[in-house]
C-alpha cells in the first residue's frame, strides 16, 4: 500500500494522504495509515460480547478506508492532527486492561479537512463511524477469547538424565533389545509443569517468567493445545471461554498459535514471499467493501512489515544458519509477523524476542499489545531478558520454578508480593529480573532483616507460600467468577457464525482452515515454484547432469544395431534411463521442511496434505523439463525406432515411471523420522527396483519367494510397455547369432541353421520382435495401455499414501529436553526418593543441596592478553544487487587488556559483521588498518584470538569435557604439557559451572545440551584455547534468561579483571548488565559508527554525550541501553531528525579518539619488540599432532553415532540377502550365467545408498569445520577429509564381510577358498577403500548435499553404464571404448565375474537350447565340429542325426570373452584398483582445496591459472 508524503507550498504544512496503489512505502508514511486505524478501531472499544458486531479487525477497518479512497476521494491530515495521532499511539502502546476504558476521545480528529471547502469537505468523523456502521451492516466479527487454567499439569517421561548409544549396543544386541522392553516398561513419569491456574481476559498480556527447564515453553504448549509430546498427558481443566480445550483443538484451532522459540523458515524463500503465503492461507473469504484478495494480502504484508521494519528486506532471502540472508534480528521479526499473519485470537509466544536489539524488543511487546488492545486477543509470552518498558506493557505475570507456580497476578502486584515473603528488589534491577532471580539457587537475592530463616528457598516451598496466599485464593474465585459470567453457548454459535464467514467457497464446514484443500494446494504449489526458484543451483545441476548424462548415454548406444545383436542393447538403454531416474529420486530425499511443516500445521495454514501434494506438483515440471531433454537426446542418439508412436509411449511412459518412483521414495521418505533411515530404506527398494524391472532377472526366472516384488513396483510395467513400443511388430535380422555360420556353411540350407536367440523359429533367419518379448520376458504388446491403468495407479497410490502419512504423521519428533551422558556414566548427583518412587531431577538436587558460591578468582590466572588491538578507518564492501554496497563505513577502535568493550547497535547495523571482518572471517573488499600492538596481523591471529560464534555449533556425539579436551589441545602450543592443557581444562569447567554435565553427550536441540548449557560451552571452547590477544564474543547472552546473562557478563568482567581483552555484541542488556562494559562502540546502519569511547560510572560519560548533542534527558529510571537506542532511532519503525554519524565525526570525542589512536601507535612503535615465544605459525600444533588428535574425535563420534552404524549395517545385511536370494542357487545354465553377472552388477550398485549414507553423515563433520573450527585455525583443513575417510573405513570393512555372507553363498557357485576369498578380498576390502573415497570426494567438491546427491548419481549412472553390463564393449561405439577402459567399475566387475565364472561348465536348459536340422547323412556333432574351431558353445546330441539341440556356450569363460573379460585379467586389475583408490584420495583432497579453501570456481579456468600464478 502506498500512501507517500508531499509539502505544500503554504505555511502550514500537511500530510496528503495517497491513494492505494498496492506498491508499498516509506515506514513512516505507514505509520500515519496505522495509527488512524488504530483510533478507529477504538473508537467502539467495548468489551463485551454484544458489541462485537460494531467492531472490525486492524485489516478491516483500514480496507474500508482503502475502499472509500478508492472512490477518489481525497482527505488532508494536518501537522498538528499527525501529532495527534502520534500522542494517541503512544497512549495506546501503553495502554493496559489495569488502566480501565482507554480515554476515546474524538477531538483529535476533529482537525480533519479536506483541501476543499467546507461544503463539499467531509468530516474525518463522521466517515469514521460511517465505516463502523459499514462493519455492523456488513456482519464482520471479531472472535475472540479468554483463558483459565485450573490445577493443570502435564507429565512427561523423566529423561532427565539419560545414557548415550553406542556401536557397542548393536555388538550386544539381544542384551540391548531385552534392556529397552525393560525400560520401555519401567518408565518414570515426572511433572513437566503442575498445578498451575491462570485466569486471562480478552485483551490482557501475560508473561510467563522462569529460567530455562522451568517449563515456560511446557505451560505456553499446554496453553496453545501442543500437548502431544507429553507422554504422561494433560490434566486439569483448559477453558477457551467456557469452550474445552478438546473441542477448541477439533473446532477452533486455528484461533490458538504458538510460536516457537527457533526460527524455521524456508531458506531460498524472500521475505516477501514468506510472508504473502501465510497472509494469503488466512485471507477471510469476506472482506470488508469486497477488498480484493491481492490489495488484502499486499496491505496486510506491508502493515507488519512496517511495524517490524521488513520493508527494505522484501527481496532479500531468509536464508538460515547456512544460507545467507537476512540478520538473525530480521529473521526473528520475519518469524513475528508470520505468527500475526495466522490471524489468532490466543497467541503463546516463546520467547519470542531471542535475537533482537532492545529497542526492537520493546517494539515487540508493543506491537503486541497494540494488537490486543484492539482485536481484543490474548497474548502469553516469555521473554527471558524483559526490561522495565517491557515488562509494563503486560497485564499479569506468572512466575514458574522447576515447573511449578510461585506466583500468578498483575504485574504491578509482583514485587509486592515477594516484598510480603521477605524478598526485596536489589536497586537498579528491572522487575521481571527479580523476578526470575528468586528461581535460582545461585541468584542475587537481598533478603529483608527478620526473614532470613522464613523466607522459601525451594520450589517446593515457594509453591506452598504461593498455595497458602490470599493472591492465590483471589484468582480461583476469579476463575470461578469469570467461568460463571461467560455464555459458553453463546460464544460458541459466535465462533461458528465467525468462522463460517471467514472461510472459503468449498472449504468443509468442519474444518478450521480458511481456505478450501484446492486453494491450500494451489498456495503450496505457487511456494513450490519459488522455492525452487530461489535455489536455482539444484535445479540447473540436476538439468545440466541430465543432458550430460543423456548425450554419454545416447552415444554409449550410438545407433544400436537393429539386429539380434542390438536387441540388448535397445534393452539396455531403456532400462538404463528408467535406472537413472531411480537413481534421482534417491537424491532428492530430504528433511529440510520437516520443521517448516511443523510450526504451518500448529498455525493452522494448510493441511500438512496439501503440501505433500504441492511439493510433487511445483517439483513436476522442472523434472519433466530435464527428463524431456534427457530422453529426446537418449533416444535419436541411440536409434531406436524413429517413429512418432515409439517415441510417445516411451517418453510417457518413462515419465510416469519417473514420477511414480520419485512418489514411492518420496513416500517411505514421509513415514521415516530421519534421513539415515530413510536412504537405508530407499537403498533397498533402489535394488528391488534395479533387479526386478525383469531386466536382470525375467518373470519366469524369478524365485517364487520374491516374484511378488516385481508385480507391486512400478518399473516393470513401464518397461514392458516400453520395450512393447520399441519391439512390437519388428523384423530383426539374426546377424552373428545365426548357427551354424562361418567359412564352409554359407550354401546350408534354411532349415540346416537357426538363429540362436530368443524367439527364433528353426528356418527361419529373422527374429519377430512380439515372439522375441513373450520368450524372454513374457510381455505382450497388447499389456501397453493395460499397464498405462497401472500406472496411474501406482502414481496416484503412492501420492495419496504420501498425502495421508504426512497429515497424520507429526513431521518432528516431539519431547522434552533430555540431558544425555556418555555410555557407562552415571550422574552421582541423581538419587532416589523412596517415599514418591520418583527420580529428582538434577536441578532439584542441587536446589537442595549445592550451597550458592562464585567460582574464585584465582581460578583465572594466566589468561591476560598480551596486546593491545587497534582498528582504523575500516571499511568493509560487498557486491550487490549489480553494484556495490558497503556494510561498515570507517569504523575505529581499540580494545585494551583487562577491558571489555561493547558493541550495540539495531539488528542489521552491522555488529556481527564488525566483529568477523576484525576477526579475518569474512570475504569481500576490506579497507582500513588492523594492528597488534602496532604490528600488523599475522599468520597466528586467528587462533590467539578467541570468538564465541553466535550459533553454539559442536560436535553432537562429544560430550563437553572432551569438547574442551580437544580444543585446548589443537589450539594451545604444542610445546604446553598436555597435562597442563587438561589442567585448565578442568579449571575453566568449575569457572563455567558445568562440572554436573561435564560428562553429558552434546547432542542435539531438545535431545542433549540446553540453550544456556551449549552458550556456556561455546565460551568455554574459547576459553580453554587461552586467547593470549583478544576475545571476541557475538551474542553471548542471546536465548539467555537475565540470570544466566548475568552470570555469563560476571565471568567475563572476570576474564577482563584478569587481563582478558573482550569485544562483545549484545542485544538485550539490562541497565546493571549494561554498566559491567567499560567501553562502548555504537553502530548506526549502514555500518556507520555512532559512539566509541567509556562507558562511565552508572553510564554517566555515555548519557552527557548525548544529551549533550541534542538528546532528551535520560531519567534515572531508565535503561541506558534501550535510551542510547532510542535517541539514535534504532528499531524497526523509530526515526529521528539527527544523524548522529555526523553528530560523532563533529565531536571532540571523536578527535580524542583519533589522537588517542594516533598515540598509542606511536607508542607502540617506539616501544621494543616483544620477545615472547609465540610462535607465528598459522597452527598452534603440528600436523601429526593433529592428525592423532582429530583421529580420535572421529572414532569417538562414530563409535556413538549408533544409529548411522546401524542404518548401514541393516542395509548390508538386507541388500546381500535381498541379492543372493533374488538369484539363489544360479546353477550351471545359461541362464545361471547371467545371473552371476547381474549378482556382481548389483553388488557395485549397492554402494549407490551407501554412499547416500556416508555423505549424508560427513556434510555435518564438513559444515562445523568450515563455520566454525576453520575460522579459528584448530586443525589443519585436510585433516577432516583424511580422517573421516580412516574411520568409514573399518565399519565398511565389517559391514561388507556380512554382506558378502548374505550374498555371496545364497548364490551357491563355488565355495572354496580360492574364489571365496578372492572375491572377499576384491568386493569386501578393495571395493570398499574405493567407493568410500569416490562418495566423500563427491561431498567435499560439492556446494551442499543435494547437489552432491546429482553429482554422484550422474557419476553412478557413467559407471555403470560403461561397465559392460548394460552394454557390452564389443557393441559400444570406438569412440566410447575409452570410457570403458577408464570405468573403475569394469574391472570390479571382471574380476567378480570371473571369479564366479571362471572355467565353470554350462548346461543349457530345454528353453536355451536352439534346435536345426543337421544335412542328411551326418550326425549333430559332424555337421558342427567345423563351427565350434571358431565358436563357443556345444551341441547336446552330438551323435543325433535330426532336432540339433546347440547351446551357446560351453563354459564360463566363454561368457567372459563375450562380455571383454577373462579370468587372467583378475591380478592385473587388482594392481588398477590402488591406482583408483590412490587417485580418489588425492581428488578428494586437492579438490577440497581448490573449492573450499582456495575459494576457485572450477567452471573458471583463467581465475584457476591467475590464483596459482601468484603463489
Amino acid at each position: 500500500m502506498s500512501w507517500s508524503k508531499s509539502r505544500s507550498t503554504s505555511d502550514s504544512s500537511q500530510l496528503e494522504l495517497e491513494s492505494y496503489n498496492g506498491t508499498g512505502s516509506n515506514s513512516e508514511s505507514v505509520n500515519l495509515q496505522e495509527k488512524c486505524a488504530l483510533r478507529v478501531q477504538n473508537s467502539n472499544g467495548s468489551s463485551h460480547v454484544e458489541d462485537d458486531h460494531a467492531k472490525s479487525t486492524f485489516e478491516e477497518t483500514i480496507s474500508r478506508v482503502m475502499s472509500n479512497h478508492s472512490r477518489n476521494e481525497k482527505f488532508i491530515v494536518t501537522d498538528d492532527m499527525a501529532k495527534s495521532i502520534n500522542e494517541y499511539t503512544a497512549k495506546l502502546k501503553k495502554h493496559t486492561t489495569r488502566d480501565g476504558d482507554f480515554d476515546d476521545s474524538d477531538e483529535i480528529f476533529n482537525t480533519v479537512t479536506t483541501n476543499e471547502d467546507d461544503e463539499t469537505g467531509f468530516n474525518a468523523q463522521r466517515i469514521i463511524r460511517d465505516m463502523v456502521n459499514n462493519a455492523n451492516e456488513q456482519g464482520i466479527h471479531l472472535r475472540k477469547s479468554g483463558v483459565t487454567l485450573e490445577e493443570v499439569c502435564a507429565d512427561g517421561i523423566d529423561a532427565s538424565a539419560l545414557e548415550g548409544q553406542t556401536v557397542g549396543d548393536i555388538l550386544t544386541l539381544p542384551y540391548t533389545i531385552y534392556k529397552g522392553i525393560r525400560n520401555s516398561k519401567n518408565k518414570k513419569i515426572r511433572k513437566i509443569i503442575q498445578n498451575i491456574n491462570v485466569l486471562a481476559k480478552p485483551g490482557e498480556m501475560v508473561l510467563v517468567l522462569g529460567r530455562p527447564g522451568a517449563g515456560c515453553s511446557s505451560f505456553l504448549k499446554t496453553t496453545a493445545g501442543e500437548i502431544d509430546q507429553f507422554a504422561g498427558g494433560v490434566e486439569g481443566e483448559i477453558y477457551y471461554d467456557g469452550i474445552p480445550q478438546s473441542e477448541m483443538m477439533k473446532n477452533y484451532k486455528a484461533d490458538v498459535i504458538y510460536n516457537g522459540e527457533l526460527d524455521v523458515h524456508f531458506p531460498y524463500l524472500t521475505v516477501q514471499q514468506t510472508l504473502d503465503f501465510a497472509i494469503a492461507c488466512k485471507t477471510p473469504a469476506i472482506r470488508v467493501d469486497n477488498l480484493s484478495r491481492s490489495d488484502y494480502i499486499a496491505f496486510i504484508r506491508d502493515l507488519y512489515a512496517t511495524i517490524f521494519g521488513l520493508r527494505h528486506t522484501y527481496n532479500t532471502l531468509v536464508g538460515n544458519d547456512f544460507v545467507r540472508g537476512v540478520s538473525g534480528g530480521e529473521r526473528k521479526r520475519v518469524s513475528i509477523a508470520e505468527a500475526l499473519a495466522a490471524r489468532g485470537t490466543i497467541y503463546c509466544w516463546d520467547n519470542a524476542t531471542r535475537g533482537l536489539d532492545a529497542s526492537t524488543a520493546l517494539e515487540y511487546a508493543e506491537a503486541i499489545r497494540i494488537m490486543t488492545n484492539i482485536q481484543q486477543s490474548t497474548a502469553f509470552v516469555t521473554i527471558y531478558q524483559a526490561s522495565e518498558n517491557i515488562y509494563n506493557c503486560f497485564d499479569k505475570v506468572t512466575v514458574l520454578y522447576l515447573g511449578k507456580q510461585i506466583y500468578f497476578g498483575k504485574i504491578r502486584d509482583a514485587k509486592d508480593y515477594f516484598y510480603r515473603m521477605g524478598y526485596e528488589c536489589p536497586s537498579r534491577q528491572v522487575t521481571a529480573e527479580f523476578l526470575t532471580a528468586l528461581t535460582d539457587p545461585k541468584g542475587y537475592h537481598v533478603i529483608r532483616p527478620g526473614f532470613e530463616s522464613s523466607v522459601p528457598r525451594t520450589s517446593a516451598e515457594f509453591e506452598e507460600y504461593w498455595r497458602n496466599s490470599p493472591e492465590f485464593a483471589q484468582l480461583k474465585q476469579d476463575i470461578v467468577d469469570y467461568n460463571q459470567s461467560v455464555n459458553t453457548d453463546e460464544i460458541r454459535q459466535y465462533y461458528k457464525s465467525s468462522m463460517s464467514q471467514e472461510k472459503a467457497k468449498g472449504a468443509r464446514k468442519k474444518s478450521y482452515y480458511t481456505l478450501s484443500f484446492p486453494e491450500q494446494v494451489k498456495l503450496c504449489t505457487i511456494r513450490g515454484f519459488q522455492r525452487i526458484y530461489g535455489n536455482k543451483s539444484y535445479t540447473v545441476t540436476n538439468c545440466v547432469a541430465a543432458l550430460i548424462q543423456s548425450f554419454v548415454t545416447g552415444s554409449l548406444y550410438y545407433n544400436s544395431p537393429s539386429t539380434t545383436n542390438g536387441a540388448f542393447s535397445r534393452s539396455g538403454v531403456l532400462y538404463f534411463a528408467l535406472l537413472y531416474y531411480c537413481l534421482m529420486g534417491l537424491a532428492n530425499i530430504s528433511f529440510e521442511h520437516r520443521p517448516i511443516l511443523q510450526k504451518h500445521k500448529g498455525y493452522s495454514l494448510y493441511h500438512p496434505a496439501a503440501e505433500a501434494l504441492a511439493s510433487t506438483l511445483s517439483a513436476f515440471p522442472f523434472r519433466m523439463i530435464s527428463l524431456t531433454i534427457f530422453f529426446i537426446v537418449l533416444f535419436f542418439l541411440s536409434g531406436l525406432h524413429r517413429t512418432a508412436s515409439n517415441f510417445f509411449i516411451c517418453y510417457l511412459f518413462l515419465s510416469m515411471c519417473s514420477e511414480a518412483i520419485n512418489g514411492l521414495f518420496e513416500m517411505i521418505s514421509a513415514g521415516c523420522d530421519d534421513i539415515a533411515q530413510a536412504n537405508s530404506i530407499a537403498g533397498i527398494l533402489m535394488m528391488a527396483l534395479s533387479m526386478y524391472s525383469t531386466y536382470m532377472i525375467q518373470l519366469p526366472k524369478m524365485h517364487p519367494w520374491f516374484k511378488w516384488i516385481a508385480y507391486i513396483l512400478p518399473i516393470q510395467y513401464s518397461f514392458e510397455s516400453m520395450l512393447n513400443a520399441e519391439f512390437h511388430g519388428r523384423h530383426m535380422d539374426c546377424g552373428g547369432t545365426l548357427v551354424p555360420a562361418g567359412p564352409g556353411y554359407e550354401d546350408v540350407a534354411s532349415n540346416e541353421k537357426v538363429c540362436a536367440f530368443a524367439g527364433s523359429r528353426p528356418g527361419q533367419s529373422w527374429v519377430n520382435g512380439d515372439d522375441y518379448l513373450k520368450t524372454q520376458y513374457r510381455y505382450q504388446y497388447k499389456h501397453t495401455w493395460r499397464n498405462f491403468g497401472i500406472m496411474w495407479c501406482f502414481l496416484l497410490g503412492y501420492i495419496g499414501i504420501k498425502a495421508i502419512v504426512t497429515e497424520i504423521k507429526r513431521p518432528v519428533k516431539s519431547g522434552g529436553d533430555a540431558l544425555i551422558f556418555k555410555k557407562g556414566f552415571k550422574p552421582t548427583e541423581t538419587v532416589e526418593d523412596i517415599e514418591s518412587n520418583a527420580v529428582i531431577n538434577i536441578s532439584e538436587n542441587k536446589e537442595k543441596f549445592t550451597p550458592a558460591e562464585e567460582a574464585d578468582d584465582t581460578n583465572l590466572e594466566g589468561l591476560e592478553s598480551t596486546g593491545i588491538f587497534i582498528w582504523r578507518d575500516v571499511c568493509y564492501t560487498i557486491p550487490y544487487d549489480g553494484g556495490m554496497r558497503r556494510l561498515l563505513d570507517n569504523v575505529s577502535g581499540y580494545c585494551r587488556p583487562g577491558t571489555m568493550t561493547a558493541l550495540m547497535g539495531e539488528s542489521g547495523a552491522g555488529k556481527t559483521t564488525l566483529l568477523n571482518t576484525l576477526a579475518q572471517r569474512n570475504v569481500g573488499i576490506i579497507t582500513g588498518d588492523m594492528l597488534v600492538n602496532g604490528q600488523p596481523i599475522d599468520a597466528s591471529f586467528e587462533r590467539r584470538a578467541g570468538y564465541v560464534q553466535q550459533q553454539d555449533l559442536h560436535v553432537a556425539e562429544m560430550t563437553v569435557r572432551e569438547s574442551l579436551q580437544f580444543s585446548a589441545r589443537m589450539r594451545r602450543n604444542q610445546d604446553v604439557p598436555d597435562e597442563e592443557k587438561m589442567a585448565y581444562v578442568e579449571k575453566i569447567i568449575e569457572v563455567l559451572g558445568m562440572e554436573e554435565y561435564s560428562e553429558a553427550l552434546v547432542g542435539a536441540i531438545g535431545c542433549g545440551l540446553n540453550v544456556e548449557q551449549r552458550k556456556k560451552l561455546s565460551i568455554g571452547v574459547e576459553l580453554v584455547a587461552k586467547p593470549d590477544l583478544l576475545l571476541f564474543l557475538d551474542e553471548p547472552t542471546s536465548g539467555l534468561d537475565s540470570q544466566s546473562s548475568w552470570a555469563i557478563v560476571q565471568l567475563l568482567k572476570k576474564l577482563a579483571n584478569a587481563g582478558q581483552s573482550i569485544l562483545c555484541t549484545i542485544h538485550q542488556p539490562s541497565a546493571t548488565l549494561f554498566e559491567q562494559f567499560d567501553r562502548l562502540l555504537l553502530l548506526k546502519k549502514g555500518g556507520q559508527t555512532v559512539y566509541f569511547g567509556d562507558i562511565g560510572e552508572n553510564s554517566d560519560i555515555l548519557l552527557k554525550y548525548f544529551e549533550r548533542n541534542g538528546a532528551r534527558k535520560c531519567t534515572s529510571s531508565e535503561n541506558p541501553a534501550e535510551y542510547i537506542l532510542e535517541a539514535i532511532g534504532a528499531g524497526a519503525t523509530a526515526s529521528v531528525q539527527e544523524d548522529w554519524h555526523e553528530v560523532w565525526k563533529n565531536s571532540h570525542e571523536f578527535a580524542e579518539n583519533r589522537i588517542k589512536i594516533d598515540h598509542m601507535l606511536e607508542e607502540l612503535h617506539n616501544s621494543p619488540p616483544e620477545t615472547g615465544t609465540v610462535s607465528n605459525s598459522k597452527y598452534a600444533t603440528s600436523y601429526f599432532y593433529q592428525f592423532r588428535h582429530v583421529l580420535w574425535r572421529n572414532e569417538v563420534v562414530f563409535w556413538r553415532s549408533m544409529h548411522y552404524i546401524f542404518s548401514k549395517l541393516m542395509l548390508h545385511i538386507v541388500g546381500g540377502l535381498f541379492i543372493g536370494f533374488t538369484f539363489f542357487n544360479v546353477g550351471t545354465s545359461y541362464r545361471g550365467l547371467q545371473s552371476s553377472l547381474f549378482a556382481a552388477f548389483m553388488s557395485i550398485v549397492q554402494s549407490a545408498p551407501a554412499m547416500n549414507q556416508i555423505q549424508a553423515r560427513a556434510i555435518a563433520q564438513r559444515d562445523l569445520f568450515e563455520v566454525r573450527e576453520s575460522k579459528s585455525n584448530t586443525f589443519h583443513w585436510s585433516l577432516i577429509i583424511i580422517t573421516q575417510y580412516i574411520c568409514e573405513i573399518p565399519y565398511h570393512f565389517v559391514c561388507s564381510a556380512i554382506f558378502f555372507v548374505s550374498m555371496y553363498f545364497p548364490l551357491r557357485s563355488f565355495f572354496e577358498a580360492s574364489r571365496s576369498a578372492v572375491y572377499y578380498l576384491n568386493y569386501c576390502i578393495m571395493f570398499q577403500l574405493f567407493y568410500v573415497s569416490l562418495g566423500l570426494m563427491i561431498l567435499y567438491v560439492a556446494p551442499n548435499l543435494p547437489s552432491a546427491n546429482v553429482i554422484m548419481g550422474l557419476l553412478l549412472s557413467f559407471m555403470l553404464g560403461f561397465c559392460g553390463v548394460v552394454q557390452p564393449a564389443s557393441l559400444m561405439p570406438t569412440f566410447w571404448t575409452f570410457m570403458w577402459k577408464a570405468s573403475p567399475y569394469t574391472y570390479f566387475v571382471q574380476n567378480l565375474m570371473g571369479i564366479m565364472l571362471h572355467k565353470k561348465p554350462v548346461i543349457c536348459t530345454k528353453s536355451e537350447l536352439s534346435y536345426f536340422e543337421p544335412p542328411s547323412g551326418q550326425t549333430c556333432g559332424q555337421y558342427m565340429e567345423k563351427f565350434f574351431q571358431t565358436n563357443s558353445g556345444y551341441i547336446k546330441n552330438p551323435n543325433d542325426t535330426s532336432n540339433c539341440a546347440y547351446c551357446v556356450y560351453s563354459v564360463g569363460d566363454e561368457y567372459l570373452s563375450y562380455v571383454s573379460s577373462k579370468y587372467s585379467y583378475l591380478w592385473r586389475n587388482f594392481g588398477f584398483f590402488w591406482a583408483y583408490i590412490i587417485f580418489n584420495f588425492f581428488a578428494m583432497v586437492g579438490l577440497y582445496y581448490i573449492i573450499h579453501v582456495r575459494k576457485i570456481s572450477l567452471g573458471n579456468p583463467s581465475a584457476i591459472l591467475k590464483r596459482f600464478k601468484k603463489n
